[in-house]
């Protein structure tokens, strides 16, 4: 039995091909929420030692969570040591985050954001008809067994692990493919790299080649701007602090009690999109009937807690990567991952940008897409929340995304998905 500080070196052993036993050194959530802090500042550091990071807006979690990444492969490949991390402390703060997410979508931004919304839906609708085009194309091309197609597509990259690992077995079952998990886990694991990486950049490009500026008297959604605040009415203090989480707090359990009469309903949401919707209602309906109550919308101990949250949990998710997992699924993966990339980036600068505005926003958003099309939305809203530290708020992006991304993509995919494994 492993000590609960750091489950040691427990002898969950296998077996590998060549006869080597393979050790695994399971890390409890206390140190494995610890390690994701340092993970951060080491991220930091390296951004600050390395200008281009900062100036591409490569988030700090990325840096350090994919150094920490390889650290776990070296080991695993010199030292025959698999570490695993309890990710039970990553799942409360996606919770954190997307409640926070909620809790700043104000009724008028929501309308506001009608029509961005809609035209954002129907151009990720749009790509992810292309990305499971390309999987076909390469699945033909590359002779590669057919219930590989969704894996090379929007299971994967939109979908993401959570998509992946549902539908794994029945593909595995219906076209028997025995690696059918394996390659869906390694193509999704690999576009979150991706979209961590491209996010940035590309909202860089579009903000300088066109001298886009974020709005005046724009309030921060996710996290404090990097340049100094010339403000004197700072709202962060213990109060201010608490009050905010226990707003987050309650709209969490609220969702938890809604659960099964969203079950009841035959949808199939994640909780942080209940949560995401829950916040939504309280905060455009408690501050109306309760006027009095100091409500968090908008203040910057909310954008704190988020950016932590955020910070923290894509840490996690970036650090406990199996990237030798990814190993020996041979070359026409990477081929395929390299079209599915290149797609994306030109359907972002030369369809998405124009299509949202060519504005600020536009270009915020277009760093979220890569979220969208290669990664997951903690990932979009990373890249989001990185370059909105530098350049400005964008508040709207913010509720626009996570509503394409985290809610309404999700039921069309399954029916993509769906279609393409029948």
């Amino acid at each position: 039995m492993c000590s609960r500080a750091c489950s040691g070196s427990c002898s969950a052993l296998r077996g590998s091909d060549d006869g080597v036993t393979m050790s695994t050194i399971e890390i409890s959530g206390l140190l494995t929420f610890t390690i994701a802090i340092v993970v951060f500042f080491v991220g930091s550091g390296i951004n600050r030692a390395i200008p281009p990071l900062g100036q591409f807006n490569i988030p700090e979690a990325v840096t350090g969570g994919l150094l920490a990444a390889l650290a776990t492969l070296v080991a695993y490949q010199f030292s025959d040591t698999a570490i695993v991390f309890d990710l039970a402390a990553r799942d409360l703060l996606l919770l954190y985050f997307f409640t926070g997410i909620g809790l700043n979508a104000r009724l008028d931004d929501l309308l506001a954001g009608g029509r961005p919304l809609v035209v954002l839906l129907v151009l990720t609708v749009v790509y992810l008809v292309i990305q499971n085009a390309i999987a076909l194309g390469a699945v033909g091309l590359l002779n590669l067994p057919e219930g590989l197609t969704v894996f090379l597509g929007s299971a994967s990259l939109i979908g993401g692990h959570g998509t992946t690992i549902a539908w794994a077995p029945l593909i595995a079952d219906r076209f028997g493919v025995a690696n059918a998990m394996e390659v869906g886990i390694a193509v999704a694991t690999l576009g979150l790299v991706l979209a961590s990486l491209a996010g940035g950049p590309i909202a860089r490009y579009l903000i300088t080649r066109h001298e886009l500026k974020s709005e005046p008297g724009q309030e921060a959604v996710v996290g404090l701007p990097k340049a100094v605040d010339e403000r004197t009415d700072d709202d962060i203090s213990h109060v201010s602090l608490l009050r905010t989480v226990l707003v987050l707090n309650v709209a969490i359990l609220i969702a938890f009690g809604l659960e099964e009469a969203v079950e009841w309903t035959g949808l199939k949401l994640p909780m942080f999109v209940v949560c995401l919707l829950v916040g939504i209602v309280l905060t455009n309906t408690v501050p109306r009937l309760l006027p009095r109550v100091r409500w968090p919308t908008r203040t910057r101990a909310l954008a704190l807690v988020s950016d932590l949250a955020l910070n923290v949990f894509l840490a996690m998710s970036l650090m406990s990567m199996q990237l030798w997992s990814i190993g020996g699924l041979g070359i026409a993966l990477v081929v395929v991952l390299a079209v599915q990339t290149v797609a994306a980036v030109a359907y972002i600068i030369f369809v998405v940008f124009p299509a949202m505005g060519r504005d600020y926003q536009a270009a915020v958003i277009s760093a979220g897409f890569t979220g969208i099309s290669l990664g997951a939305t903690p990932t979009a809203i990373a890249n989001m929340t990185a370059v909105t530290k530098t350049h400005g708020p964008s508040p709207r992006a913010f509720i626009i995304l996570p509503l394409v991304s985290a809610f309404f993509i999700d039921i069309i995919n399954a029916a993509a998905i769906g279609f393409l494994a029948s």
